[in-house]
């Protein structure tokens, strides 16, 4: 039986199962050293690579709408998250998103203000509705991001895919 000349471990082919070295560059003298042949040297064991910091993609993408304005930016500031094209659209999507919705409820609000008594109250279905919708939407796309699935939305999406793929925060 051979032994390998680093470890001193029994080795069954062209290679060290224990330390990975050659067999081949060994040599004869080398090929019968004694079990407990050691040379001085003491073979490092291979380490588990590191796994990549973070969270995992489709976990970023949700999270990007959870607060809105705030996410989206938390996640375009960050450094591994804002390389990545498709946490990148989720996070300006939000932000686009949330900012339409923000527009849009300014707007009833001044529409409501200004109309006189009993008119305003006309506003009310509107504005509940919008809400409501606002909310399962934003449901929906947290959802949709999770499982790695993209929703572009009819305005804002197209404008977040533009920014997404264009490198410029």
């Amino acid at each position: 039986m051979a032994f390998c000349p680093n470890c001193g471990a029994p080795v069954e082919g062209s290679f060290c199962a224990k330390c990975g070295a050659s067999m081949a560059a060994a040599g004869a003298a080398s090929a019968s050293a004694a079990p407990g042949f050691t040379p001085g040297y003491t073979p490092v064991q291979p380490v588990a690579p590191i796994p990549a910091a973070g969270m995992a993609e489709n976990t970023a993408s949700a999270l990007c709408y959870v607060l809105g304005l705030i996410t989206g930016i938390i996640f375009l500031v960050l450094a591994p998250y804002n390389q990545n094209r498709n946490i990148r659209f989720h996070a300006f999507q939000s932000i686009f998103f949330h900012v339409g919705l923000i527009i849009i409820w300014m707007g009833l609000f001044i529409v409501g203000f200004a109309l006189p008594g009993v008119l305003h109250l006309l506003l009310l279905p509107i504005d509940l509705l919008l809400w409501f919708g606002g909310f399962l939407l934003w449901l929906y796309l947290m959802y949709k991001a999770y499982n790695n699935q993209r929703v572009v939305l009819p305005i804002v999406g197209p404008i977040a895919e533009k920014q997404a793929y264009s490198g410029n925060i």
